[in-house]
């Protein structure tokens, strides 16, 4: 299956950060001072182990399918939680960014915002993909149908 995130290892590592805003800041605080961020990211670490990254605001959505601890209607950190993903070659070159000079500063500055403090896990990626074209998932479909037909 093809990479999610081109490029990306597939020993490689992802990182998250779960922010909540304090609140006296606003998700357009959190966006300027990330962005800030991300930017040094790239621009001094792209050849020392960055691979990609997002940024992703809690909607609120609460997916009744998906979930199996009750049936909530909305989340209550609704637009003041957010997670920083980040793809990264190794753990060792992360930790080495993290050292930078150019980005103490600018993660003290996205820190001020956290209700939360900070906690950065790692982890190891297991699978990623991308979803079939149309045309894909018509041959996946028929290939199901014809090896159920056939194990019938």
């Amino acid at each position: 299956m093809a990479a999610l995130i081109e490029d990306f290892p597939h020993d490689g590592v992802v990182t998250v950060n779960r922010v909540i805003l304090k609140p006296e800041y606003t998700v357009d605080d959190l966006q300027e001072r990330v962005a800030y961020l991300c930017e040094n990211v790239k621009t001094y670490h792209s050849d020392t182990g960055f691979v990609g990254g997002f940024v992703a605001l809690n909607s609120g959505n609460v997916s009744n399918e998906g979930s199996t601890i009750g049936q909530a209607v909305e989340s209550p950190l609704k637009g003041r939680e957010a997670l920083i993903v980040t793809f990264w070659r190794s753990f060792d070159e992360h930790e080495a960014s993290h050292r930078s000079e150019t980005f103490q500063p600018l993660f003290r500055k996205v820190l001020e915002l956290c209700e939360n403090g900070n906690e950065e896990i790692a982890y190891e990626m297991l699978w990623s993909g991308r979803a079939y074209s149309a045309e894909e998932a018509q041959k996946a479909r028929e290939a199901k149908e014809q090896h159920l037909h056939e194990a019938a």
